[in-house]
């Protein structure tokens, strides 16, 4: 088979395919009353063009993509439906000047551009009815024109948000509202010279004024991200690739926000606490440390994030003035140092005062330094104050209500939204491990259970619970969020708040984590635990 012949025949046959699928959808006026359906057939002519720019039915693809956006725009009055149509027109004219597709695309951009106006003839003054209906429709564009661009129904776009690594970014798209948005790959395209490219469109929003409109990255896999007014009524916000595995996008509520997670290809390297790159060899060879990491042998750095801070208070404690946030603060920095002390393991903290974090900062963060376990310390709270136990969670479809209220209260939203979440959830967890985050909650669920009952009475096992948390979306380490106690019952408020009772339950935690490091190690400890008996 000659060179090029395969790939031309697959375009031929994928151009077939688009031809058939855009023949159906013209015979079905009910199809063109919604847009996904155009949406649709569209994308498959482009994908005639991305699989192969140079094929002869490339140009086809592209004049058939920009012709149904052109058809769109004179039903949905789009600005952004014009531009598409005109961009991909003008790509055929300047990429494939010999094609017989170059002239048709040079008339539908004149077509585009040329006002409407000019190619109809004068109205006849003595014709009132038809005046009449004409102002009316007129009058109907510009009433929903004027609807579209009330400032009271448009969102703003306040801030774009990154933390990354070399193997992995995390992008936020921050909202005043909630709006509904759309997003796209778009291939490299070597003959303009533009990058591998995913655009999110955020549909009824504005940029805020002080919002940046560009800003550099420049990590592994990405280079920048853009921002700007796509059309009157929505925002385009733009990723440059330079190289990536895959991607997931969602969003989450109170306030509204765009969360996009990008991974990278798996690397040999191992990364510092800063995140810095380096080197995993050493005279050539791979570094026992470095290979350790690669294999996945052993728990060297967990991440300890005390849950609230700043102005989020958390839950009230059924004392006066005792709040979630500094209890769960407390809480987290003597575990820190115990796990230190006991487990040799490096422990970052997500914060280390009174500080403000937003829940998908706070998995970034754990993501970016490339934790090993990710643990987040709450107290609980319920309106029945003689509620009381000790629970721990992973990230899962939600089993019951109580599960679901519990998540609801620490996402700062309502079970509604929570019930939303479920029906994605399980495209989200496909880069969560499910199975390791719920040995590891099992294994510190005991061990609080049993060593907290022998000190003190009315410990309640409450069990291991699963639902979704947003603090654990996204989480590339096994994670687990522990409710140590409910901060508004009068027994347990009283014990949370009392540093005693804190290092116990600091120190059955610690005796969870090394339960499981155990299972999934077992001779981790083995020469610490040598070199403490050659001491004795």
């Amino acid at each position: 088979m000659q060179p090029g012949v395969s790939s031309a025949v697959t375009a031929r046959d994928g151009y077939i395919k688009a031809e058939a699928c855009y023949n159906k959808f013209c015979k079905s006026p009910q199809k063109q009353k919604y847009r996904h359906n155009w949406l649709n057939c569209i994308e498959k002519f482009q994908t005639v063009y991305r699989h192969d720019p140079s094929s002869p039915w490339a140009a086809a693809g592209l004049y058939m993509s920009g012709k149904l956006y052109q058809e769109l725009y004179k039903r949905s009055y789009k600005k952004s439906d014009k531009k598409e149509a005109i961009d991909l027109f003008e790509r055929i004219v300047k990429r494939f000047p010999k094609s017989k597709y170059n002239y048709k695309a040079g008339m539908a951009i004149r077509a585009l551009l040329i006002p409407k106006d000019q190619n109809k003839a004068p109205i006849k003054t003595e014709n009132k009815a038809s005046i009449k209906t004409e102002n009316k429709q007129k009058q109907n564009k510009e009433t929903t024109k004027d609807n579209a661009l009330n400032p009271e129904k448009l969102s703003i776009i306040t801030d774009l948000r990154f933390w990354s690594n070399p193997n992995y970014t995390r992008i936020v798209i921050d909202s005043d509202k909630e709006t509904s948005y759309t997003h796209r790959l778009l291939g490299k395209d070597p003959l303009i010279q533009k990058p591998q490219r995913l655009y999110v469109d955020l549909k009824t929003s504005i940029l805020g004024k002080a919002t940046e409109k560009k800003i550099p990255i420049n990590d592994n896999l990405l280079s920048n991200m853009r921002a700007g007014q796509h059309a009157s009524d929505s925002v385009r916000v733009v990723i440059d690739i330079k190289s990536f595995k895959n991607y997931k996008i969602f969003s989450l509520k109170n306030p509204f926000r765009i969360v996009i997670d990008v991974w990278g290809k798996d690397t040999d390297t191992t990364y510092t606490a800063d995140s810095k790159l380096i080197p995993s060899k050493k005279n050539g060879k791979i570094t026992a440390s470095a290979l350790a990491k690669q294999l996945a042998l052993g728990v060297n750095r967990i991440i300890i994030d005390p849950g609230h801070g700043g102005r989020d208070y958390g839950a009230p404690g059924y004392l006066k003035d005792v709040h979630e946030r500094s209890v769960a603060l407390n809480i987290g920095m003597k575990l820190a140092e115990k796990i230190r002390e006991d487990l040799g393991c490096e422990v970052i903290m997500t914060r280390n005062g009174n500080k403000y974090l937003t829940l998908e900062e706070r998995t970034a963060i754990a993501n970016t330094k490339n934790a090993d376990l990710f643990i987040s310390i709450h107290t609980n709270a319920a309106r029945d104050r003689r509620a009381c136990g000790i629970e721990t969670f992973f990230l899962n479809l939600a089993t019951d209500d109580d599960a679901i209220l519990v998540a609801a209260r620490e996402n700062a939203t309502s079970t509604k939204n929570i019930s939303d979440l479920q029906t994605i959830l399980s495209d989200l967890m496909q880069n969560a491990k499910i199975n390791e985050s719920s040995r590891l909650a099992y294994h510190v669920q005991e061990s609080m259970y049993k060593n907290m009952k022998k000190d003190y009475t009315s410990i309640k096992n409450k069990g291991v619970k699963q639902a979704p948390f947003y603090v654990l979306l996204g989480a590339q380490m096994p994670s687990i969020l522990i409710e140590t106690s409910f901060i508004s019952n009068s027994r347990e408020c009283k014990r949370l708040i009392n540093s005693k009772y804190q290092n116990h339950l600091c120190d059955a935690i610690v005796k969870g984590i090394k339960s499981y490091i155990n299972e999934t190690n077992p001779t981790a400890f083995l020469k610490t635990d040598a070199k403490k008996g050659s001491k004795g």
